[in-house]
């Protein structure tokens, strides 16, 4: 330290040994919590600014020999700062005063006579106004994102409100249309229950009237019995022959003969007609909840940006994103075989010449057509028929063996028309179903009335795996391993049914 300086800390220490004494009387500022406390003062009072050279903070009482000594005048002052330490060399001990642009960094005198000694260096206030005019760019992409940001809250915000809303509005016609239906539904009970009461009175009251009236007619028949036979035994001629008069004569029942039992006197036709109601309305039913579940599914808060969007945002905000990943398919036969599906056959659907069994697991096509229940359903002229459930929303995967001539092996919507032989409903010749076609020279995949030939050998195992919200459809040849015919890669509408042609007498398909 040189011998002026020492002078003016001597100075310094008697010019603060004298301004103690007046200080004291002196109202002080006392430090808040958080606030910079003073370095010189024994209580905690607060510091009201930094001197940059003495590495130290005042309060209002201890700054005054910063205004009035005349060596202290040229120290820099800040607003009072508690960070002093950050501002020294870490190396050196030093005050930062440049800033090396070469490594981008602040530095001391020794570190510009050191290791930074053929850098470019500027002083800290330089650096310092070229970084403000970069500084206000910054704040405003900085308060473009804020802004940004709070308007996709109010937007999410919004959204979520009105997402509640709707919600209850539809669970309040939802409560208000099915508690109608089960009104309506209570209706047609109580009118069948008495359409049938009534007709069972009717019909029974005027049956009693014909028995009682039976019941009348055996009795005088029995007791005009007793009398012939009586009257053949009589010697009267007289008697005979005037008794006979009367007895010979018409009973006044002759109606009676025109009366006949009706073979069939039950109502198991009306229990049938129920029954079948009842399947049309769980069908229904299902068909619409399919529709309502997906209807449900369609509601989103957030979606994915386009990619226009998406590359706007990246411009504004570089980081990095990952563009989502479609749902990786099975590969060998036991990952296709963790999304098994236990199907049925529907006995409703079914074409009279197929017959079932194995449980509704097997369908045979034979010549002699089975006597099925008539229903809307079944196909009358396309030997064909759809499994009795719909696979929809989450993936599906079904093997199915055939032997014989020829099958089809397809999926398809609902609304597939049942009757009739015109392309609307045959499997895979419409814009409703999706089929794959084997026999023992060929696969062909055929759908809305166009077919493609698939080269393969022969293979009487296929499998099908459905993923129905992703829109994928795959067709494999089921043997030592998993070999792919034909994929579909589509938006699929509504629920799909499994679905099968069954061509040549004798031949056979089996879940």
């Amino acid at each position: 330290m040189s011998h002026a300086a020492t002078l003016d800390l001597d100075r310094y220490s008697t010019l603060e040994k004298s301004r103690r004494s007046t200080s004291r009387s002196q109202p002080r500022t006392q430090a808040k919590q958080g606030e910079v406390l003073c370095d010189f003062c024994t209580t905690k009072q607060k510091a009201e600014k930094s001197c940059l050279v003495c590495l130290a903070s005042y309060c209002d009482a201890h700054l005054q020999s910063h205004y009035e000594y005349p060596a202290l005048m040229k120290h820099k002052l800040v607003k009072a700062t508690g960070q002093m330490r950050e501002k020294l060399c870490a190396q050196h001990d030093k005050l930062l005063e440049a800033f090396c642009r070469t490594d981008d960094t602040p530095v001391c005198v020794l570190c510009m006579m050191d290791e930074h000694k053929h850098h470019d260096i500027v002083p800290a206030g330089t650096e310092r106004t070229e970084k403000q005019k970069q500084l206000g760019a910054t704040l405003h992409k900085s308060q473009y994102r804020i802004d940004q940001r709070i308007k996709k809250w109010q937007d999410l915000r919004q959204a979520v409100e009105a997402v509640k809303h709707s919600s209850q509005t539809v669970l309040e016609e939802n409560e208000r249309l099915f508690t109608e239906l089960l009104r309506s539904i209570e209706r047609k009970y109580t009118e069948v229950k008495e359409m049938v009461l009534s007709h069972e009175k009717m019909t029974v009251t005027r049956a009693e009237i014909l028995l009682d009236r039976l019941e009348e007619e055996i009795t005088l028949l029995r007791k005009r019995h007793t009398d012939l036979e009586k009257l053949s035994r009589t010697d009267d001629h007289i008697h005979f022959l005037q008794s006979w008069q009367s007895l010979s004569g018409p009973s006044g029942y002759e109606d009676l003969n025109n009366i006949s039992v009706a073979p069939y006197h039950s109502f198991d036709s009306t229990k049938r007609a129920i029954a079948a109601l009842k399947l049309q309305v769980e069908e229904i039913s299902k068909i619409e909840m399919s529709k309502i579940s997906g209807a449900v599914k369609e509601v989103y808060i957030t979606q994915e940006e386009t990619k226009a969007k998406r590359e706007s945002i990246l411009r504004e905000e570089p980081r990095v994103r990952e563009e989502p990943r479609m749902r990786e398919e099975p590969r060998t036969r036991e990952d296709f075989l963790k999304y098994a599906a236990q199907l049925i056959l529907d006995v409703n659907t079914v074409h009279p010449n197929l017959h079932l069994s194995e449980g509704n697991r097997t369908a045979t096509m034979k010549n002699d057509p089975k006597n099925y229940p008539e229903h809307p359903d079944r196909f009358d002229h396309w030997q064909q028929i759809l499994c009795r459930d719909s696979v929809v929303g989450s993936r599906c995967y079904w093997e199915v063996e055939w032997k014989g001539t020829e099958v089809d092996v397809g999926v398809t919507y609902r609304g597939i028309r049942r009757k009739g032989n015109s392309n609307e409903c045959s499997l895979g010749w419409n814009d409703k179903s999706w089929s794959l076609y084997c026999s023992d020279s060929k696969f062909s995949f055929v759908h809305n009335n166009k077919s493609k030939d698939i080269p393969a050998p022969p293979s009487p195992r296929i499998g099908v795996y459905l993923d129905h919200a992703a829109g994928t459809l795959a067709f494999y040849s089921v043997s030592e391993g998993m070999r792919l015919l034909h994929r579909v890669q589509t938006t699929f509408t509504e629920p799909l049914y499994p679905a099968f042609s069954v061509w040549g007498f004798g031949t056979n398909i089996k879940l």
